[in-house]
């Protein structure tokens, strides 16, 4: 028994640390505002979790489960013990009542995931079993262990499955239009939910270095020596704020096609969210109750999620933010800075230039 209380059947890998625990703890309280929104809106949405539930019929779940069951190893008390007590920890820690299955897979490129219908499933691969240590595996499992609170793991499936049925059907051109316009719906969502999990992990192993080690090996590898996590988030700094509104471009047409966030921008928004007064509120024990979510707004979600929207657009030096911020209020020569913005736009105001009276040079050929 630990100094929480919390039974960990004496297993030698439980931290000896305390960490505090969220009793009753609303998926509300981690969630990213887009995220949380688009949540609030489907779960108030009458007859959602029926149309779901006919569509498990369709959907390859009991295939998943059967595979994961006979061409994995369960996570157990005789098999990756270590990994079972971080599983059953970080369910107590978010008071998530039932403890969803867990496996891990033979894969050496390092990957999580949490998917099902009916009950969640959590997978992880060799690679990322290897590749992370303790504390950073912690946050891994309390991340997979968020999506599951949030229910995310439902979504999670269908966009598995319609992917999967965008490949078998690209030959029909109008029917992978229509099913990809979703999936590239449901990525951009995914994305967000990315964020949400992420600081579910944080709350699971309440260390921030730990969290930002993980993302930094998931992104260069198991080179700690090598690495610096201040010049890791000086990275995201940058590819947030360089460049002209041509990188502007570029950035929405590679993020498009991922599941996941950029790591160094999932680091520093996880570093921000640490920084916040929302955060330091949640660790003082004031969060929003999963008995209190039946009684959850959608309007105040949708108006919280355009509210942060306004505010990152504000607050951001991406070239196309600012562009968006001018026009917004009102600048002139937007047409100018635009023209500019493709050859080296770099959100500042133009410089008016002194008038004169002293006609151009003429042009060969003029």
């Amino acid at each position: 028994m630990s100094d929480d209380g919390h039974q960990h059947d004496g297993h030698e890998h439980v931290p000896s640390r305390q960490r505090r625990r969220f009793p009753g703890i609303s998926s509300r309280a981690y969630e990213h505002p887009a995220d949380r929104s688009a949540l609030v809106a489907l779960r108030k949405l009458s007859g959602f979790d029926t149309v779901f539930k006919a569509l498990s019929g369709l959907l390859p779940e009991r295939s998943l489960r059967l595979l994961f069951l006979s061409d994995s190893v369960r996570v157990s008390d005789e098999q990756f013990a270590h990994l079972n007590d971080m599983l059953r920890d970080a369910c107590y820690i978010l008071d998530l009542e039932k403890v969803p299955p867990m496996y891990v897979q033979q894969d050496p490129r390092p990957n999580a995931m949490c998917i099902g219908l009916d009950e969640p499933i959590i997978v992880v691969t060799t690679g990322l079993v290897e590749l992370l240590d303790e504390e950073e595996m912690r946050a891994v499992v309390g991340h997979e262990v968020g999506h599951a609170l949030s229910g995310h793991s439902v979504y999670r499936t269908i966009l598995l499955f319609l992917t999967n049925l965008a490949i078998r059907v690209a030959w029909i051109p109008l029917g992978n239009v229509a099913i990809m316009a979703i999936v590239t719906a449901l990525r951009e969502w995914f994305r967000k939910s990315e964020l949400s999990a992420d600081r579910a992990g944080l709350l699971v192993g309440q260390d921030l270095t730990a969290s930002m080690r993980g993302l930094m090996k998931i992104a260069g590898g198991n080179h700690l020596h090598q690495m610096n996590v201040d010049a890791f988030l000086k990275q995201a700094e940058e590819y947030e704020a360089g460049g002209d509104l041509r990188d502007s471009v570029l950035k929405i047409l590679n993020v498009l096609p991922r599941s996941h966030p950029f790591t160094t921008v999932r680091a520093a928004e996880l570093k921000r969210w640490a920084e916040s007064r929302d955060y330091q509120r949640l660790m003082d024990g004031h969060y929003p109750r999963r008995s209190e979510d039946r009684d959850t707004s959608v309007s105040d979600s949708w108006r919280e999620s355009a509210s942060h929207y306004a505010t990152h657009v504000k607050s951001s030096k991406d070239p196309l933010m600012k562009l968006v911020t001018d026009i917004a209020g009102g600048a002139g020569d937007l047409g100018g800075r635009v023209r500019r913005g493709f050859g080296g736009f770099a959100g500042s105001a133009p410089q008016d230039r002194p008038p004169t009276d002293t006609p151009p040079p003429p042009r060969d050929g003029e």
